[in-house]
């Protein structure tokens, strides 16, 4: 029998396969936790209003904190990664779910603007950077087969949170007000978090399992962890560089949409509550592209599911830039949303694929680096457009080059680890 046909055998019959499989707990507590991170998060301007009602801030100073929770989450994700590669999920996030529960807690009692930046700008954007690495790795690392379709249903919990949460958070703060509001989603996210962190075990070997679909690719599962590049053989490799570069790239022109699409629409005549529908049909269709994305992928592979969200998103902007009608902006952004959705799910991906497994956490925190970097860059430029010549078009071309630079950086994307060649 050839050696092949050996590593299948020993895969097969030497791990034990329940009826039903605990990665399906991993990815549905992994959901549950980004919607509660990232909900959270993007519920920040329900409160805005209500919190400068009453203190009498100005707004440039106050979002200026969202600003540096917003940078400070990307720099943290990259020591995050680090520390999940040693320690694990739980650990991690068990951590991240106690600074977010804090600082929410703690943003109930602001009185100065030094408060507010340190509550939520720091101790807020530390928690955040520990969410989407350990929580995307532990989900890379239980499945090879359908991994694709199980990133997209975890990464859709920030889209979902982004639709549910604000609601939530709305609600409080009308039934009571943004101070009781900010301490009980303090209490609510360090408890759903620090539990939920629990049931994230790194390696399924750890339980005597193999990972879903490994018995076709691998002989042996319970070495997981140290399958793949080290952090300081990727640094040196063209490719993780050219991943980094995309997503400053990705980071630049989702952030630009974010911060101004409802402007735009606004300035074009539409009504506010129009204009700020415009940004939610672009979260339903991350949700929906979160999850297809995935599934794209497992079919037709990441590199090509890479290269189509990239090449609709060029699609997408140049729509932009003749969109004029509300209608037009809708279907702007069910493109855009789409397209974002599959690119996000790549950033674990891809990087599972081109480097292996061993340092999945660190390598994803510095991708993750990278698009908030791009994302902290993007809503300035193009606000300083507009000031300049009172209009998005140049800001938008901008993004429309971004996207095709972006694009023709992912052709040369390939994998630098081979795990048949691993004796």
């Amino acid at each position: 029998m050839d050696e092949p046909n050996k590593q299948i055998n020993r895969a097969m019959n030497g791990v034990r396969q329940p009826p039903f499989f605990y990665g399906y707990i991993i990815v549905m507590a992994g959901f549950i936790i980004l919607v509660s991170m990232y909900g959270t998060l993007y519920s920040f301007g329900v409160f805005l209003k209500p919190m400068l009602g009453e203190l009498r801030w100005t707004r440039a100073m106050t979002s200026g904190a969202y600003s540096l929770c917003f940078l400070l989450s990307g720099v943290v994700a990259i020591a995050a990664g680090r520390l999940n590669d040693k320690f694990g999920p739980k650990a991690v996030l068990s951590c991240a779910g106690f600074l977010l529960g804090m600082g929410y807690f703690l943003m109930a009692k602001i009185t100065t603007p030094w408060e507010l930046y340190l509550y939520y700008g720091v101790i807020v954007g530390v928690g955040m950077g520990g969410g989407i690495a350990p929580s995307l790795s532990t989900v890379a690392k239980w499945f090879v087969k359908k991994r694709g379709l199980m990133t997209g249903i975890t990464i859709a919990g920030t889209a979902a949170g982004t639709l549910v949460t604000p609601l939530i958070a709305n609600w409080l703060i009308s039934t009571y007000n943004w101070r009781t509001s900010f301490t009980l989603i303090g209490i609510a996210v360090f408890i759903l978090i620090g539990g939920l962190a629990q049931l994230l075990i790194p390696n399924p070997g750890r339980k005597g399992l193999s990972p879903y679909g490994s018995e076709a690719v691998m002989a042996d599962t319970s070495n997981l962890d140290v399958a793949g590049l080290s952090l300081r053989e990727a640094v040196r490799t063209a490719q993780l560089w050219i991943l980094f570069v995309i997503y400053v790239f990705v980071g630049f022109f989702v952030q630009v949409i974010i911060a101004h699409v409802v402007i735009h629409a606004t300035g074009l005549g539409i009504s506010a509550i129009s204009a700020a529908s415009v940004l939610s049909v672009a979260g339903v269709g991350s949700l929906v592209g979160r999850i297809m994305g995935g599934g794209v992928s497992d079919r037709f592979g990441n590199k090509p599911a890479m290269i189509a969200a990239l090449i609709l998103t060029v699609a997408g902007f140049i729509w932009l830039l003749v969109a004029r009608e509300l209608w037009m902006l809708y279907i702007f952004a069910m493109i855009f949303g789409i397209a974002y959705g599959e690119i996000l799910c790549m950033m674990s991906l891809l990087p599972a694929e081109v480097f292996g497994l061993r340092s999945q956490g660190v390598i994803l925190g510095i991708i993750l680096f990278a698009s908030t970097i791009g994302g902290s860059i993007g809503p300035i430029v193009a606000g300083r457009i507009f000031d300049i010549t009172g209009s998005y078009q140049i800001a938008f071309m901008i993004c429309v080059v971004a996207a095709i630079a972006g694009l023709i950086l992912a052709i040369f994307i390939r994998p630098v680890y081979h795990p048949a060649n691993v004796k």
